[in-house]
């Protein structure tokens, strides 16, 4: 598989393991009563700071959880004043690339310095997928290659899904020059091989293509019977004879009839009285198979008129003037041939495109009314993504339950889609968005709050969705150097030491021991930890150990008792804090 150099490359493609955890500071809650210091305990999250760190630090908690995840980073387009998410030519993108790549940092092109701000990133979003989970990427044309091979090589080429088109304008200028570039692209990988996103509404016009011209109990379209692969499948390739011209019909070369021998018969039923019988026609059917005679199958019978055909004849009018017909049904007013009934009822939604149009997605003018319209008039947001987009990525690659996940937040646009959706089919669906720029209150925050309690006023008011989030600072670090951080609290230790454990959501059992930290899969996990002492696990803190379980990991900073003897007692020791940092 081809991959991508650039410079700085040999210096990011595992910077994501070097990244500190750092805890997450609630700052305040937010639901239909406004904003508040108490934690409502929504799972919807918007999180300030730098968003590199800002995953790592959601990795203990939501590592394989997150269904979607759209992410809009910065097209890379040079301009150094656009208000935009985690723009690269940002003073603190600056500061990291020299941090991390160095003095090389000081020879990169755009292009350079986007694929070391993208790759780390990348990797920790890979991460955070669940297994059926699914990212989508708007890009353009500036880094759309990059991208396409950092991606390959990060969640691997056999998990694309897609390039998708979306038409970002309704019109284009008439100064415009060159090419116009209508639409914009959306890169779609999934975390497993394989994946199928759900289907979509069907559409009325769909729906028209479907008749009832027999009177039958249900509108169906006319379709072919037949599947492909013949030498596959020779025990379905066979005559059948017609009720009416008595003429005996077969599949076309390299197909075979799409409903099994047993099933047609009985099918054929429905139009006059029919049987298996041998007519030695193994050569039309080789010629059908496009192999030799010889090779064909042999045991294979047609199915045959059991009664005259000018009796067949009679009766299968009757069904023909009579209608509901049969499955198999006869073109040309009942003497031509075979065709299949399909069922509006049987063939479910509509599967989505790689064009995406903007009558059914918006576009970008529909997005910056929407925000004027949210902020009362003012231009806070250059280049937002209307909501309706989202929503589309949402309907094909979500569930109302989803977890929802945007680390180049902007304006806000992912959380404004889930909560209208969840607002329209009543679903569950969580978000987290992450911002690092000076306007993730300000703006995305605050889009936030503004859908939740609606906005506008009279005719073009838009009514609230109701709904709750809290938001976040990046807080200190776990770790400084080896060592863990003083100035985190504990209890905060206990959270990331029992995600990392159990990748389970950490709930602080009842009972008397301050150092238990609860049962996962019996086993016990313990953390003796004292801020202002050294810790050792010995007879003295086993003795204390009321809690009952199958094994037991304790951490503590030493140890008096022997190996042997602790795989005896089924006890896992890991000193603090090197088996932190390992984790």
């Amino acid at each position: 598989m081809p991959t991508l150099e650039w410079i700085g490359k040999s210096k990011v493609i595992n910077h994501h393991q070097e990244v500190p955890f750092r805890v997450l500071e609630r700052q305040y809650s937010y639901d239909e009563q406004g904003q508040h210091e108490e934690d409502n305990g929504s799972e919807n999250m918007i999180i300030r700071g730098d968003n590199l760190e800002a995953l790592k630090a959601l990795l203990p908690r939501y590592e394989g959880r997150v269904k979607c995840i759209y992410i809009d980073p910065p097209y890379n387009t040079g301009n150094e004043g656009w208000v935009y998410n985690d723009n690269v030519n940002d003073p603190k993108i600056k500061k990291w690339l020299g941090e991390v790549v160095g003095k090389e940092g000081e020879d990169l092109t755009r292009h350079d310095k986007w694929l070391c701000m993208m790759y780390p990133r990348l990797k920790l979003l890979q991460k955070l997928l669940a297994e059926d989970g699914v990212i989508f990427i708007s890009i353009d044309d500036t880094e759309y290659a990059n991208l396409k091979l950092i991606c390959d090589e990060i969640f691997g080429s056999n998990c694309f899904v897609s390039n998708i088109s979306w038409q970002r304008t309704y019109s284009t200028r008439n100064d415009s020059k060159g090419i116009v570039n209508e639409v914009e692209h959306l890169l779609v990988y999934s975390k497993q091989p394989d994946w199928n996103p759900n289907k979509l509404p069907r559409t009325a016009e769909m729906d028209e293509r479907y008749k009832n011209p027999d009177n039958d109990v249900r509108p169906w379209k006319s379709s072919d019977a037949f599947a492909p692969d013949s030498v596959g499948h020779q025990g379905m390739v066979y005559g059948v004879q017609h009720p009416i011209t008595g003429k005996i019909m077969y599949p076309p070369n390299g197909r075979h009839w799409s409903f099994g021998q047993e099933q047609v018969l009985e099918i054929m039923q429905g139009w006059a009285p029919y049987e298996l019988r041998d007519i030695n026609d193994a050569e039309v059917r080789a010629e059908l198979c496009g192999i030799a005679k010889e090779s064909v199958r042999q045991d294979v019978k047609a199915i045959m008129l059991s009664v005259p055909l000018e009796e067949a004849a009679k009766q299968a009018e009757q069904v023909y003037q009579r209608g509901q017909w049969p499955v198999f049904c006869f073109s040309n007013n009942g003497k031509g041939g075979i065709r299949r009934k399909t069922y509006l009822t049987e063939v479910g939604g509509r599967l989505p495109t790689n064009f995406w149009a903007f009558t059914e997605t918006g576009h970008t003018d529909e997005a910056k009314k929407e925000m004027l319209a949210i902020f009362d008039g003012k231009a806070t947001f250059d280049t937002p993504k209307p909501h309706r987009l989202i929503e589309f990525v949402l309907k094909i690659a979500g569930s109302d339950n989803a977890l929802v996940l945007d680390s180049f937040a902007g304006s806000g646009t992912t959380a404004h889609a889930v909560l209208n959706m969840n607002k329209a089919d009543g679903g569950h669906r969580k978000f987290i968005l992450v911002e690092m720029m000076d306007y993730a209150d300000s703006i995305t925050a605050e889009r936030v709050k503004r859908v939740i309690q609606g906005y506008g006023e009279g005719k073009t008011g838009v009514e609230g969705t109701g709904g709750n989030f809290s938001f976040y600072d990046l807080g200190e670090p776990l770790l400084v150097g080896d060592c863990l951080n003083e100035a985190v609290s504990p209890e905060k230790i206990r959270e990331y030491i029992w995600f990392m454990e159990t990748k389970t959501p950490y709930a602080p059992p009842a009972g008397d021991s301050p150092y238990y930290l609860g049962n996962h899969n019996s086993t016990g996990y313990y953390f003796y930890y004292e801020p202002q002492r050294v810790t050792v696990l010995d007879y003295a803190f086993l003795a204390t150990i009321k809690e009952k379980a199958d094994g037991t990991v304790i951490y503590a900073d030493r140890c008096s008792i022997g190996e042997d003897k602790l795989a005896q007692m089924g006890i896992t020791f890991k000193k603090i804090p090197r088996d932190i940092s390992r984790l």
